[in-house]
């Protein structure tokens, strides 16, 4: 049993009187030390009499000082899954070996080499040692960390179990930055022969097709080469034109894609497209079963774990009809039943989902569902970016044709005339 008396004022105030008896600060200050030297910096209190005098300790004395407010972070970051997954890794490690939480985020902040990141995960070390929870802090810097990480380690704290949980989200994320790292694996080959593509048709078009050009009569050009020539001269004379159309598809795209009523079709058209919907639809299922596995295992209630597990695919069509299943389990309805009524997921999987709700084993039966399903999802990636190579060939095809089918007439004519010169 530890020791009360050991503990700081402010961690035992924390302790008896709650949040509202215990609320750090973050306040920026200059202060000057006993060289009369000025000097910056950060530093979290409850108010300003306990600011100045943590400074005062250091030989410190304050000249200026601004309140940034509870929680707050000078530096807003996003940690990226490959970053998660490893914080995620290490934090279980140092746990696991009998590290104090303090000491493993103090240790997690000095090995960032990313001065953003390092600054985010200061202020984190610095809130949790003043005696703020670590899923508190975390939930008041909204966007640094996913929210299943952060709902995760929420209930660790509250069942004890924050070394096993941290287990778990470092192999969850150990996943899932696998599989980002094997799309953008298989995405290689297709973005270079696109790229490669563009390369040649613009070279075509504005380094070969002029000389060809000279060789003829305008008046005994085909429909295509006189079509070809105009693009080429467009090409070469109005470039700037081009590059101001696609600047303007693009943020058009962006718009769009944006507009919530417009998301929502494009997002129900990807699932409805032969072939590549079903492959679309297989990764959906494997997101969505690995993050219900996890958050169901940690022990958060159902329509938490839906929500969560929901929010995390990239498909509004999707989000938005999984409102109604949310809306038929709160009214009593099972899982699988009103995940069937969506048409979204395959029936295997909502048949799975009811035989782990049948026999009271949802966790155990999520658990191998999911493992099941990220082999299915490797195996969709792998097949959605093959049907896009083919297709790229195809359309290089395609494009080399038609040039060809109107130079072709050009070198004919030019030969002949040179011919009928001599």
């Amino acid at each position: 049993m530890p020791k009360i008396k050991f503990l700081p004022l402010e961690i035992l105030q924390h302790l008896l009187l709650g949040n509202g008896g215990f609320q750090v600060n973050k306040f920026s200050y200059v202060a000057t030390d006993i060289s009369g030297r000025s000097i910056r910096g950060t530093e979290m209190a409850e108010d300003y009499k306990d600011l100045q005098s943590k400074l005062k300790a250091r030989n410190l004395f304050v000249t200026s000082y601004k309140n940034m407010g509870e929680g707050v972070a000078d530096v807003k970051y996003k940690f990226k899954t490959n970053e998660v997954s490893f914080i995620s890794r290490q934090l279980s490690s140092m746990t696991s070996a009998g590290l104090s939480l303090v000491r493993a985020l103090y240790i997690l902040q000095e090995q960032q080499e990313n001065k953003k990141a390092k600054a985010v995960m200061l202020d984190i070390y610095e809130e949790v040692q003043k005696g703020r929870s670590f899923s508190d802090v975390l939930k008041s810097k909204p966007g640094v960390f996913p929210e299943m990480f952060v709902s995760m380690v929420a209930a660790g704290e509250a069942s004890g179990t924050l070394d096993a949980m941290f287990n778990r989200l470092s192999d969850h994320y150990a996943n899932a930055n696998k599989t980002a790292n094997k799309v953008k694996s298989a995405m290689v080959y297709p973005i270079v022969l696109g790229v490669l593509l563009l390369v040649v048709m613009i070279f075509m078009f504005v380094g070969i097709l002029p000389t060809f050009t000279a060789m003829m009569n305008p008046d005994d050009m085909s429909a295509i080469s006189k079509a070809l020539v105009a693009f080429s001269d467009s090409l070469i004379n109005y470039w700037y034109v081009y590059i101001i159309v696609i600047a303007g598809i693009v943020v058009a795209v962006k718009i769009l894609n944006k507009t919530p009523s417009t998301k929502y079709k494009i997002d129900e058209f990807k699932l409805k497209i032969p072939k590549v919907g079903k492959l679309i639809g297989t990764m959906y299922t494997g997101s969505f079963a690995r993050n219900m596995a996890n958050l169901y295992g940690a022990g958060l209630q159902m329509v938490e774990c839906i929500e969560k597990s929901v929010a995390v695919i990239n498909n509004l069509y999707v989000r938005e009809r999984f409102k109604d299943v949310i809306n038929d389990i709160k009214l009593g309805e099972s899982m699988s039943k009103a995940i069937e009524k969506t048409g979204i997921f395959e029936g295997m999987f909502t048949s799975i989902i009811y035989v782990g709700e049948e026999s009271g084993t949802l966790d155990t039966i999520l658990a191998k569902t999911a493992d099941y399903y990220d082999e299915e999802s490797d195996a969709a990636i792998t097949k959605l970016v093959g049907l896009m190579e083919p297709l790229m060939i195809i359309i290089m095809g395609i494009a080399i044709g038609f040039f060809l089918a109107g130079v072709f007439p050009m070198i004919y004519g030019g030969m002949e005339g040179v011919e009928n010169a001599e």
